[in-house]
């Protein structure tokens, strides 16, 4: 009979699956790194949950190149991966974007966010979305990228639906007629704050009728379309 200061805790009794359940549900990755560091067995709960999750979110949380890609190289399951950037979120760079196209999941990914990686540039996102080849949405609005970009996501994505393109001034006609020509399912596009000229986007509807280009509020000045937001 073990000596009652030694006796095993309740949770340490749990098998590893009900365990990666468990920790599962947790949304903080600091909690989930903190649980990884208890015990072997616990580790091992933390690997089998993420290897679960469908989906991923690093907005709000601090992390950067290498701990973006230890967890999201841990969850082969992964549809939805979210990599945005807020004041204290996640500090994603173009190394981070190379590590993370070499993920087991990558290719099985329909959504990604790199909403506001303003560091990030076309280097990074063409060496990522040439490896995501099932995206149906991409969110790459308040980035710096230019058409060089675009062209990738025209020869790797043909199954994209959406992309959002909010402010991403540096875009320009070629790219998005590049990408409405390749991108045949594409439904809609969110250009608010782009500067391009009006012919372009009767263009785009000439291509695709049925492309919805958001925000439906425009209004143009010095021949050229702004597009702002209706409330």
């Amino acid at each position: 009979m073990k000596p009652k200061g030694d006796e095993e805790a309740d949770i340490d009794r749990l098998p590893v699956d009900i365990l990666a359940h468990i920790f599962s549900l947790l949304i903080s990755f600091k909690d989930l790194a903190l649980s990884s560091g208890v015990c072997r067995k616990w580790r091992q709960g933390v690997k089998e949950s993420l290897a679960r999750k469908e989906s991923l979110s690093f907005s709000g949380w601090k992390t950067d190149d290498d701990s973006t890609t230890r967890l999201v190289q841990l969850a082969y399951s992964l549809k939805d991966l979210d990599i945005s950037r807020s004041r204290w979120g996640s500090q994603i760079t173009d190394h981070g974007l190379k590590q993370l196209s070499t993920a087991k999941c990558i290719g099985n990914l329909s959504s990604i966010s790199l909403w506001g990686s303003t560091v990030i540039t076309d280097k990074g996102v063409v060496q990522m979305i040439s490896k995501a080849t099932s995206l149906h949405h991409l969110n790459i609005g308040g980035t710096f990228i230019t058409d060089v970009s675009l062209f990738a996501i025209a020869d790797s994505c043909p199954h994209l639906k959406t992309i959002i393109l909010w402010g991403c001034r540096h875009v320009t006609e070629d790219g998005l007629l590049a990408l409405v020509n390749k991108c045949r399912k594409l439904e809609s596009i969110n250009v608010w704050g782009m500067r391009v000229p009006l012919d372009c986007f009767i263009g785009l509807l000439t291509i695709s009728p049925a492309l919805q280009i958001q925000p439906k509020g425009i209004a143009i000045h010095d021949e050229t379309l702004h597009a702002w937001p209706v409330y």
